[in-house]
């Protein structure tokens, strides 16, 4: 099976984008899939804004998202903004470091409005960082996660969008597999 890297942008575990991260989460768990939930918030400050490589946290992070068949990156959206935390992350990242890995991000916001925030922020970041496979997104409205619970049409939207990317995951996988057993010509 497949490893699955979710990073979440979320400032709080109990926050709306750190609701939707445990939902995602237990999805991909129940789907069978090895999963490693990098929250970014937990990392040294100071060593994630100096892009301190030689922090074992920091270099443990950074080899997380590098071992990762697939991505999934979850952000709250502020101002039609990403978080910074997602940000300050993808930034010590090398170049071409999400090449040839399945990207899925999800966002939560106040309004409608924000929507834009994946397709001319997020989006562009991603794919900045060498990301060849980003699939389309979910965005999730704040008025949709009340307390732990996610609203029935925003939770279903989620579970279709998980059922694509580790559809596409295990496609990505297969391509791979068919490459290493092609002969050398």
């Amino acid at each position: 099976m497949s490893t699955i890297l979710v990073i979440s942008g979320s400032p709080s575990p109990a926050s709306r984008t750190g609701i939707l991260v445990t939902h995602v989460d237990d999805l991909l768990r129940r789907a069978g899939y090895e999963v490693r939930t990098l929250h970014v918030r937990q990392l040294p400050t100071l060593s994630l804004l100096t892009e301190d490589m030689h922090d074992p946290e920091i270099g443990d992070a950074v080899g997380a998202v590098l071992r990762a068949d697939g991505i999934v990156v979850a952000s709250p959206v502020y101002r039609a903004a990403y978080s910074g935390l997602v940000k300050a992350l993808l930034d010590l990242l090398p170049k071409k470091a999400l090449r040839g890995r399945v990207i899925l991000p999800l966002a939560t916001g106040g309004s409608q409005g924000f929507l834009v925030a994946m397709d001319y922020a997020l989006n562009p970041l991603l794919v900045g960082k060498g990301a060849d496979n980003v699939l389309r997104g979910e965005f999730v409205l704040d008025p949709d996660i009340v307390g732990d619970t996610i609203a029935p049409a925003s939770a279903d939207a989620i579970e279709a969008a998980v059922n694509r990317f580790t559809l596409a995951v295990e496609d990505a996988r297969f391509r791979r597999k068919r490459t290493q057993l092609r002969p050398a010509v």
